[in-house]
């Protein structure tokens, strides 16, 4: 895998760690998952004039990425209601990249050498090392962890092959940031009320603008990525992302690191690193 796809995809990882970071610091999880992708949309609109539209082919992906888009946020936002980060953050992003792993030489036909294997198995088991963080665990938050982990998975496909088809990964990227966030807010109105989802637009559209445009553009990386290199290897290695979690919950929110997350940094940091030798 070359360095500077590594170095990109790491940075990507610390973009997503930092909007994640603003949907946990909030006081509503769900208006605030709307919130970041409404951001993303809106960080997206002033370049697509300047990009070619996406290949023909790349649209239905780009239909189905919304609504599986659509899917991942609400499970985020109610696994983190049922459960503490600690067990919801790493099952969510430690399963995703071994099931992709699993399938993708019956899905994508990419047979993974034996080393970008073990890599990717290595840095799975170093985030699913945080769970045994978590001071409580609920039966619900990992139901939610695992489901999400299935779309994350499912949209890391439909993605990864609309990208390739697109014929550019970038313009593929903020096409495909638009209607989720219609999806979430329409869905948002309809049960909370327009007047609610509207006050909370206006007392934080700062966070949404800030936090989405570091979604779009992680997600922008790893996609790029995904066209220069196997997917179930950049799937991996974006999970690092949960190493610069770690570092923002002890730097801002001020929690106690444990000896569990500082030896699933070391785990991550080693299956980096079989990544980069594969």
């Amino acid at each position: 895998m070359p360095l500077d796809v590594i170095l990109l995809v790491l940075f990507g990882a610390l973009l997503h760690a930092t909007w994640n970071a603003i949907v946990k610091a909030g006081s509503d999880k769900s208006l605030d998952a709307a919130l970041i992708s409404a951001g993303g949309a809106v960080s997206a609109l002033p370049f697509l004039a300047f990009l070619p539209l996406p290949q023909s082919a790349a649209w239905p992906f780009i239909g189905a990425s919304a609504i599986l888009q659509f899917a991942y946020f609400q499970l985020v936002a109610a696994a983190y209601r049922a459960g503490d980060i600690g067990l919801v953050y790493p099952l969510m992003r430690g399963c995703a990249p071994l099931l992709v792993a699993a399938t993708s030489g019956v899905v994508l036909r990419e047979h993974l050498s034996g080393a970008a294997l073990a890599g990717i198995i290595t840095i799975s088991a170093g985030v699913l090392t945080l769970a045994l963080e978590a001071r409580r665990s609920s039966g619900h938050a990992v139901a939610f962890s695992i489901a999400n982990a299935f779309v994350i998975a499912s949209y890391t496909y439909v993605d990864g092959i609309g990208a390739r088809l697109s014929g550019n990964a970038v313009s593929y990227t903020l096409w495909m940031s638009l209607l989720p966030p219609i999806l979430l807010f329409a869905w948002a109105s309809s049960q909370r009320g327009s007047l609610t989802v509207l006050h909370h637009v206006r007392r934080n559209w700062w966070r949404g603008l800030i936090g989405g445009a570091g979604s779009i553009a992680s997600y922008g990386l790893a996609l790029w990525a995904m066209t220069k290199a196997p997917v179930a290897t950049v799937a991996a290695l974006r999970e690092t992302s949960i190493l610069f979690a770690l570092v923002l919950s002890v730097a801002i929110f001020k929690e106690k690191a444990g000896i569990w997350r500082y030896l699933a940094g070391v785990v991550i940091a080693i299956g980096v690193l079989v990544l980069k030798l594969a």
